[in-house]
């Protein structure tokens, strides 16, 4: 009998050489008028075995996968790294400009990209690498794949997923014999051929809200019973926990993961207690007049409702969901929570004290010390004292909107106007490809281990809606030339309580957001932005669109 293993690589390896063979046909024959469908051939391929790849190999997958943008890699500015993008979306986009012309470099650097794994094609897979591949496989269905973010030209988005799905049918059809439930197996079989005549439907009237909750969380759920019937032993969690069965919940994200697994970050009720009294009291700032709660005020999403706060140029972004990033501050400048709360200490316009002074106001609270003492073993210092801090802010955001009690089954009361939103953010209106759910923010799934910044483009309103603004962004960080006017996709959230929006508070309604937006961003206004990304066109939303669209990011509001 084959091992599955050895099943899974020729699998693998049939994919690999079948998706050069056809991009070979692609070259070969540029001026013929089947050059796309060598194209679409060759992506179909590629889909199938996505499953697999992404998680044997992600840096080549990524970048096989890329957005047909220079991508700069900036982390040490030093070493400003500038890499041209190749691979399936940029050929996509060429071919879709022109369907006669092909770029034959493109070809040669996918292809030669392909043929470098297809040597070095070995995959063994241990039965708990199986199980976190498929669930990956899903959950990148689910949040990008029908979304339209690998396919933004074509929209091909449902036929890849389709193709995903036929990947995935045979790999669990290789370990059929690893079911001791035989009947777990076949759910297996039947789900995938539900989810595959699902999705041979139209990408603007998908009905995405239906295919999370009755197909992506039916197949999360038979996942982890697959791990309990061939016996799994997991010696460690990803960003997505191994039991994860719900999309839209608090159980779905291993902290520790987005913690870096530092010991040091684990939380807990008297922590996060310990938190928000530090985050409250205004005796820590230079004149006593300022605490976090100041700019960051939780009726109002933990924002301040102000454009600006005086003093600053930019808007206060909410503190909610922020354990689920890794880049903080509208630029990203800041890699954690404890790097962005000495920022706001030293902040000549917010706190304006510094870690010695701030810690000593501390000290010398006797119930403060104390507190510090019993859950830090050790008096307040620099260190636990931004600890405390960010464990309470970590608390913030509980997935339990009325959407995500919906989505998850809880109960049954959204209406079709909402439904139909979140339908279209995920799909025609392209929301879905910059602000990820479930977060809804600019971390990218499933892996979670990169938070995007985005030139959307936005006037400096109110002094002009002709003009770009002069705050440079990320620009201003390592001062890295392309990198102008990019700022961090936050969260949608709680949007209903934290207007003004935008970094700079431009829009005092979410409707004038959503006129930015379906007119193309800044370029769609006429305003000269370089690099936008994103798309120019007109995402031609009606009026009605437009209401439901609101209407559903208004579901997405915390109870209190």
């Amino acid at each position: 009998m084959v091992p599955p293993s050895h099943k899974l690589e020729a699998f693998y390896s049939t994919g690999l050489s079948n998706c050069i063979a056809h991009l070979d046909s692609l070259k070969k024959e540029p001026e013929n008028n089947s050059s796309v469908q060598h194209y679409l051939r060759a992506r179909g391929e590629f889909k199938k075995i996505e499953p697999i790849l992404s998680f044997v190999d992600k840096e080549n997958y990524k970048a096989l996968m890329q957005a047909n943008f220079n991508k700069i890699e900036e982390e040490d500015p030093t070493d400003i790294k500038v890499r041209k993008p190749f691979g399936f979306q940029t050929l996509e986009e060429q071919l879709s400009e022109n369907p006669h012309k092909v770029d034959t470099n493109q070809v040669n650097w996918t292809s030669n990209r392909l043929r470098l794994l297809l040597k070095n094609k070995s995959v063994q897979l241990k039965d708990y690498q199986v199980v976190w591949a498929i669930r990956q496989a899903l959950v990148r269905v689910a949040l990008t794949g029908i979304t339209g973010y690998d396919s933004p030209s074509m929209d091909r988005s449902l036929e890849d997923s389709r193709s995903v799905y036929e990947g995935l049918e045979n790999i669990v059809r290789f370990y059929k014999n690893h079911f001791n439930d035989s009947t777990l197996f076949n759910q297996w079989m039947h789900s995938f051929q539900r989810s595959k005549q699902a999705l041979q439907q139209d990408f603007d009237t998908f009905d995405r809200y239906h295919f999370i909750q009755d197909h992506t969380h039916t197949q999360l759920s038979l996942l982890v019973q697959t791990s309990t019937d061939w016996k799994v032993s997991f010696p460690f969690e990803w960003a997505i926990k191994n039991d994860a069965e719900r999309l839209f919940s608090d159980a779905i994200f291993n902290l520790d993961y987005f913690n870096g697994y530092d010991k040091e970050k684990k939380s807990s009720k008297e922590k996060i207690a310990l938190g928000k009294l530090l985050f409250s009291d205004q005796r820590l700032s230079k004149n006593n007049d300022l605490s976090c709660a100041s700019c960051h005020q939780k009726k109002k999403g933990f924002t301040d409702g102000l454009k600006t706060f005086p003093g600053q140029t930019r808007n206060s972004p909410t503190l909610t969901y922020s354990a689920y990033q890794n880049k903080f501050f509208h630029d990203g400048r800041a890699g954690s929570l404890e790097a962005q709360i000495v920022g706001v200490i030293q902040n000549s316009n917010e706190f304006h004290s510094d870690l010695q002074n701030f810690t000593k106001i501390i000290e010398m609270d006797s119930n403060y010390f104390k507190s510090f003492e019993k859950e830090y073993g050790a008096g307040p210092n620099h260190h636990n004292v931004r600890m405390a801090i960010s464990s309470y802010v970590r608390s913030l955001g509980q997935f339990n909107s009325r959407f995500d009690d919906n989505i998850n089954g809880f109960t049954d009361d959204l209406s079709k106007e909402e439904i139909n939103g979140f339908n279209l953010f995920m799909g025609k209106a392209q929301c879905g490809t910059c602000h990820f759910a479930p977060v809804f923010n600019g971390t990218i799934p499933p892996y979670f281990n990169e938070t995007e910044l985005e030139i959307i483009g936005v006037p400096d309103y109110p002094t002009s809606r002709s003009l770009p603004e002069s705050d440079l962004g990320r620009f201003e960080v390592h001062k890295t030339a392309g990198k102008e006017h990019f700022f961090k996709t936050p969260t949608i959230r709680n949007l209903s309580q934290t207007g003004p929006y935008m970094h700079n508070g431009s829009y005092e309604t979410l409707e004038q957001v959503m006129d930015f937006y379906n007119s193309g961003g800044g370029l769609g206004l006429g305003i000269p932005f370089i690099n936008q990304t994103l798309p120019a066109d007109s995402l031609h939303l009606t009026e009605s669109e437009i209401d439901n669209i609101i209407a559903f990011m208004q579901t997405l509001k915390d109870k209190d």
